[in-house]
């Protein structure tokens, strides 16, 4: 897979922190799925969100986009030069900020066309919005021709412009997961999160997906990762969180996490049989 530019990039040049989580808790009942997470991302930079089933991943995922509001506990995300806090905004408001995601379970409309599925996120920041099907003016349509060719583009993108035609719900799972990642990338956003891209994913399709990811970044776009390939994280991401339990217990460099002993207690296992499954 060849990866080409991003078309029309919303990412800025600016240095700095992209996010900044502090202290994040999260309770449901007498459960506690987060204690007290908090992590940095530098804009531009892949981080990797890592750990056991249950540790918490997606559920950090879920306050940082609006799915859940934590009982305590900030997370700031510069949208340009200014931080803006992302605790008690809904979805759709973190949307317009610049934050996308895809989810463990893809989330296509499988009767719609891959393009089509990609439409849906380009059309976010369309500026005609509901009023394209009651006022066809000239700019409308100009507008509907310019929604359509990005759509094309993000395809080329992921890989998928042979495939455009097709209905999303036929597509092989990898293609599927690529295509779900086209229409986040739809709504320009400056922040990615992706939850296990790589799951049930063929050995090709993972190699695929470490191309993309990169060449995501390389765009400028800040890509933050849920994923329990230790080899996919570890060929894209500048750093690692990992969870476990709902707090955090290690975080650095992908070489001082594989060894990091409470990390491979907690997550990885014994380095010997983890090789062994490699």
């Amino acid at each position: 897979m060849t990866a080409r530019v991003i078309p029309d990039p919303r990412p800025s040049t600016a240095v700095g922190p992209i996010l900044e989580v502090r202290d994040v808790t999260l309770r449901f009942g007498g459960l506690t799925s987060l204690d007290g997470v908090s992590l940095r991302q530098e804009r531009g930079s892949v981080l990797a969100v890592i750990g056991p089933n249950g540790a918490g991943k997606t559920s950090l995922f879920n306050c940082l986009t609006g799915a859940y509001r934590p009982q305590q506990g900030s997370a700031r995300f510069w949208a340009g030069e200014d931080a803006v806090e992302l605790v008690g905004r809904s979805p759709h408001r973190v949307a317009r900020l610049g934050i996308a995601r895809t989810f463990q379970n893809i989330r296509l409309f499988p009767e719609m066309s891959a393009v089509e599925n990609v439409q849906v996120g380009v059309e976010v920041r369309a500026r005609a919005g509901a009023l394209r099907g009651l006022l066809p003016t000239p700019a409308v349509r100009r507008e509907e021709r310019e929604v359509l060719e990005r759509s094309h583009h993000l395809l080329d993108f992921v890989g998928l412009g042979r495939r455009a035609a097709l209905p999303a719900g036929s597509l092989p799972y990898g293609e599927q997961r690529r295509l779900e990642i086209a229409r986040a990338l739809g709504t320009a956003p400056s922040l990615l999160l992706l939850d296990e891209p790589a799951a049930g994913a063929t050995a090709a399709e993972r190699r695929d997906l470490v191309t993309l990811i990169r060449a995501i970044a390389e765009q400028g776009v800040s890509v933050l990762l849920i994923e329990h390939d230790i080899r996919l994280v570890a060929a894209v991401a500048g750093s690692i969180s990992v969870l476990n339990f709902g707090r955090v217990i290690a975080a650095g460099h992908p070489d001082q996490i594989r060894s990091d002993p409470a990390v491979i207690e907690a997550y990885l296992g014994d380095t010997d049989d983890e090789r062994s499954r490699q």
